[in-house]
């Protein structure tokens, strides 16, 4: 047999700073002033955010020399901590999100630093529109955006470039997440149909902290934020983040450690330039878990242990991650309308993949019993146990991009344009792996120690070269204060080279499509928006699974559509609401019962649409209770696929609802004090193609608090949290990797407390 791990390999390929008070003696006691204000701001209310810019005045102060000062105004939001207004996620830089066509949800840094999120995991439990699709501790995280799974090679973004998904993103040095569910905006070029996930990272700013952290396993983490501005009108800046983490799974016998660094670095070149350059690297040993299979193909375990690591072995190593990701960009203003960027960045990530990996029944008796498949746990538990190894496996993403936005007048009608080039590269080498079949147990029995295989991975050797190049455009055009159109679209020439040996042939695709994107938004009143929308993308097909009869084998790239229509309301200014109906069509893929010798082909073959609603709020509901809750609810099905099973219910680990609430409610008792909680809700999913097994659908609470205080004069946060708050047993995967199904247990409960420190 050949290896089965997962080798993915698709792929999709300042502003000037605000003038500065002049270092007088009235300058020094403004900024005193303003510091001194919204110290005892933000002392009383420490979710309120502000921000301070030059504004013209009838009257300015001047200093004894003449020489004026501008004058400061402080403009604060009370208690908006977890609303978002703009994203940069859906084709324009930092668009309003109640003007953007398209349903984009925030995670800000805020949201991150109260529930002491560490990973990508963490931080989409914020939304309902995506759910885990092959997330083993110990490996980089498989998520589904509307119930299509994210592609890491594609759909995985910092700063709005793409970069290699097959890491654990580090988020100290990040500002916030955005996530952008389905097709929409000229982002849409070869990309799967469930959407982006786009990486802000944190800006240079005067700042000093420290957080240290531990939780009830016994993990510990300590990270820096430091950064400066410096040199005349402060046109330089500079940030630091680092972090060192100590990792006790709640899984037995996977722990690990991370060690993370990044540096961003910003240059004022002129009132009209800017250059920006960032630079990160991660480092992440910890062994790698085994899944759950359904017993016999049909049956879900039951009583099975989320601390067990299967398939245990002394001998097994951990896995080792080295991630780098590097960006670069320059602005340059022309005038008040048009602007100019250019961007470039490479990502890569070097995994040696270790893992005594448990899978199927093959070599098993029992297996075959009451016609059980050998890609399944044996109807009795038993499960073959294979030594994997696959060292060297290096992926790499390199884009650069050329952006001109500008805006002009054609009489009444105003147009906001955005057109561009890109042109991105993803190339993957990996090794002839080690996958061999070294013993049998049980998923109920004891651990039983194995001799690992005597055999050498080979060295490893290019396996994909893609290259995208694409031309596209966007135009909003407003013909009043009411009605918008946006219209665009991205012409794509995809060229794209593999092999699936070191001597075996070179296959190739050579495509070229014009992916339009389209809309309309219509605002009868000013807080509210409304817009219908088509989108078009290209995905790369999947890779066959090694159960097929054209194991590893690529199918062709596949077109997807998108119709959508949705409503986006600011209430007072405070709270924003948000709801969306989509239909999504891409073709199905799926390994199809044949009567080839190995009983199955990978093909793609019928319609797999997805139809859904999703509804969100995000902002401050009350004075005191500030909120980010989403509920997605969705219908998908194959059709047309010429097997009868497949059809008629749930797509395999969709659930057909979905819910998710996390609130701060300050507590009136004690000044700095906040109450913070949540709950997930995640409906029945099926866990086979046939959708004869399902898991339950499961509610998990989550419950903290935060504490703002003084330690001196410097500002201290303690925060406290308990994920699982009633330890509830639940499945929270269910879904396929490669054609293959796989079962994850939830976390169990877990506390875990934090203290941040600013000097």
């Amino acid at each position: 047999m050949t290896s089965i791990r997962p080798k993915r390999l698709t792929q999709t390929l300042l502003t000037p700073s605000a003038r500065q008070l002049k270092k007088t003696t009235i300058g020094v006691a403004v900024a005193t002033s303003l510091l001194t204000t919204q110290s005892a701001y933000s002392q009383t209310n420490d979710a309120t955010s502000s921000a301070a810019a030059p504004a013209p005045a009838s009257s300015t102060p001047s200093t004894a020399d003449g020489t004026q000062l501008p004058t400061v105004t402080v403009n604060g939001t009370n208690g908006d901590t977890f609303r978002a207004r703009t994203a940069s996620v859906a084709g324009y830089d930092d668009a309003l999100l109640r003007d953007t066509p398209a349903s984009v949800s925030v995670v800000n840094r805020a949201l991150l630093d109260d529930q002491q999120a560490r990973l990508l995991t963490d931080v989409v439990r914020n939304d309902a529109s995506v759910n885990n699709a092959y997330a083993p501790v110990g490996y980089y995280p498989g998520l589904s955006i509307r119930g299509y799974p994210v592609d890491p090679a594609s759909a995985i973004r910092l700063d709005g470039l793409s970069i290699s998904g097959e890491q654990n993103v580090a988020l100290e040095n990040k500002e916030q997440v955005e996530i952008l569910k389905g097709l929409a905006g000229i982002d849409s070029g070869v990309i799967a149909p469930g959407g982006v996930i786009n990486f802000v990272t944190k800006r240079p700013a005067n700042v000093a902290s420290v957080t240290a952290g531990v939780d009830s396993r016994g993990s510990t983490s300590a990270a820096m934020d430091l950064g400066r501005r410096f040199g005349v009108d402060d046109q330089f800046g500079i940030r630091i983040n680092a972090a060192k983490e100590n990792i006790h799974s709640y899984v037995d016998g996977t722990n690990g450690r991370r060690t993370f660094g990044s540096i961003a670095a910003d240059w004022n070149i002129s009132p009209r330039a800017s250059l920006q350059f960032d630079a990160e690297f991660q480092q992440l040993i910890q062994r790698s878990q085994s899944g759950y299979q359904l017993l016999g193909g049909t049956v879900v375990p039951s009583a099975a242990s989320a601390s067990r690591l299967l398939g245990a072995q002394p001998w097994a190593k951990p896995v080792t991650t080295d991630a780098l990701n590097l960006n670069a960009r320059f602005d340059y203003q022309f005038d008040d309308n048009w602007r100019a960027y250019i961007a470039a960045g490479r990502s890569h990530t070097m995994i040696d993949d270790n893992v005594a990996f448990a899978y199927g029944c093959y070599y098993v008796a029992s297996c075959g019993a009451g016609g059980t498949s050998p890609y399944f746990f044996s109807s009795s538990g038993d499960f073959d146990v294979y030594d994997y190894r696959s060292p060297g496996e290096y992926r790499r993403n390199d884009e650069l991009k050329a952006v001109v936005t500008g805006k002009f007048a054609t009489g009444a009608i105003r147009h906001e344009v955005t057109f561009g080039t890109s042109v991105q590269r993803r190339v993957v080498d990996l090794s002839d792996s080690v996958y061999d079949y070294v013993g049998s147990e049980n998923i109920y029995g004891p651990d039983v120690t194995f001799s690992p295989s005597p055999n050498s991975p080979s060295a490893s050797y290019p396996h994909l070269d893609a290259r995208q190049y694409s031309l596209f455009g966007m135009d909003r055009v407003s013909f009043n204060d009411h009605w918008q159109i946006l219209a665009g679209g991205r012409e794509v020439f995809l060229r794209q080279k593999s092999w699936s040996s070191m001597d075996g042939p070179e296959t190739g695709t050579d495509k070229t499509v014009f992916l339009p994107q389209v809309a309309l938004v219509y605002k009868p009143v000013e807080p509210l928006s409304l817009y219908a929308s088509y989108s078009k993308a290209l995905s790369l097909g999947d890779q066959a699974p090694v159960r097929a009869s054209n194991a590893y084998d690529y199918l062709p790239p596949v077109e997807s559509n998108q119709v959508e229509v949705g409503a986006k309301y600011d209430w007072q200014n405070r709270l924003s609401l948000t709801a969306a109906v989509f239909s999504i069509n891409k073709p199905f893929e799926y390994a199809q019962p044949d009567s080839s010798d190995a009983g199955y082909t990978f093909v793609q073959h019928g319609t797999e649409r997805h139809q859904g609603i999703e509804l969100s709020a995000a902002g401050r509901a009350t004075e005191r209770l500030t909120l980010t809750a989403s509920l997605a609810a969705i219908r998908a099905r194959a059709y047309d696929s010429g097997s009868a099973a497949y059809e008629g219910h749930q797509v395999i680990n969709v659930p057909r609802l979905s819910a998710a609430v996390y609130a701060d409610y300050t507590m009136p008792v004690l000044a700095g004090l906040h109450l913070l909680g949540g709950v997930n809700y995640v409906g029945s999913k099926n866990a086979n193609e046939e959708g004869t097994a399902r898991v339950p659908s499961y509610f998990v609470f989550n419950l903290g608090a935060s504490y703002t205080t003084r330690i001196g004069s410097h500002k201290t946060v303690v925060r406290v949290a308990v994920d699982n708050l009633f330890n509830k047993y639940y499945w929270q995967d269910a879904g396929e990797l490669q054609g293959d199904a796989y079962l994850y247990l939830g976390a169990p409960r877990t506390a875990r407390l934090s203290v941040t420190y600013d000097f």
